[in-house]
């Protein structure tokens, strides 16, 4: 993979527009959940910024993956839900205001956490005399402005103008969807010839991750006697990752190619498993 016009301009700018599309479908209220289900929302939080992110830390060294590769393990585990954990919370019953909100959260905290926790993990993986690195305060900032800033411009929009942000509300949360298939297909049209290699070195690890974070969120909220339609969307929540995020954390501010792998595959088997759990989800709700 080339660090070129798809890396500097399309992800970043892709990123921008997701992000804003979660904002103008959020309000203050929403985030009262915190405080009127605090339960709910504490364990979401834990599953998805502690127990993936540990999953992660297990495959990456009990498959032994090369070092770059694991790094990208951790990069994916860290990013936040998006719109396409929204949309699967939907498809299947689950809690859509729990979703948002929980993405929302997580989204915001992530500009601060994931500088931190992937530079531990370069030093980690790749020792101290890597060659790449990873400046927590600079990123930080850029986090901040394609993350929170066009989620906050999203919430002020939907308070001055509610009728236009309604309207425009649906059609850009399909196209964040889009944005992340068209920045996949992209990347694997690109690479097409390296792709086999991709899905040899991050392959299994990446569907051993999500699979195994998908029915692990699930079964914590059901351990915790959540309601069904509640551990859904926290299996969605830990299972079903921000891609383009990742991507931009692995190829615009790292600018390691090899680290992006993790994401692409991740992103790819995370659409065909988060329809396998939505229709298992869908047939135990008959169940119970």
């Amino acid at each position: 993979m080339q660090a070129d016009l798809l890396t500097k301009v399309i992800l970043p700018v892709s990123l921008f527009c997701i992000m804003f599309g979660m904002g103008i479908s959020l309000r203050p209220l929403d985030f009262k959940r915190i405080i009127k289900s605090p339960k709910v929302v504490a364990i979401g939080i834990c599953a998805q910024m502690l127990l993936l992110p540990s999953i992660a830390f297990i495959f990456a060294n009990a498959l032994k993956l090369p070092p770059e590769i694991a790094v990208g393990l951790i990069i994916i585990a860290l990013a936040p839900g998006g719109a396409t954990s929204n949309m699967f919370t939907y498809l299947s019953k689950g809690d859509v205001s729990l979703s948002i909100t929980l993405t929302a959260i997580v989204s915001l905290i992530a500009p601060f956490s994931i500088p931190v926790l992937v530079g531990l993990s370069m030093v980690y993986f790749l020792g101290s005399n890597t060659t790449f690195n990873l400046p927590i305060i600079e990123t930080i900032i850029q986090l901040l402005v394609i993350t929170v800033i066009p989620v906050v411009l999203g919430m002020f929009v939907l308070s001055r103008w509610e009728t236009l942000a309604k309207k425009i509300e649906p059609v850009i949360k399909w196209l964040s969807i889009l944005f992340l298939i068209l920045i996949i297909v992209l990347i694997v049209l690109k690479n097409y010839a390296n792709m086999p290699s991709y899905f040899s070195q991050a392959g299994l690890a990446t569907l051993l991750l999500n699979f195994t974070a998908l029915i692990l969120g699930y079964l914590l909220a059901k351990l915790a006697k959540l309601l069904h339609s509640q551990a859904i969307t926290i299996g969605f929540e830990v299972g079903i990752q921000n891609g383009t995020l990742a991507l931009v954390v692995a190829g615009t501010l790292i600018g390691n190619e090899v680290m992006m792998i993790p994401a692409v595959t991740y992103s790819l088997i995370m659409f065909f498993s988060g329809a396998l759990f939505g229709w298992w989800m869908n047939k135990r709700a008959y169940i119970e």
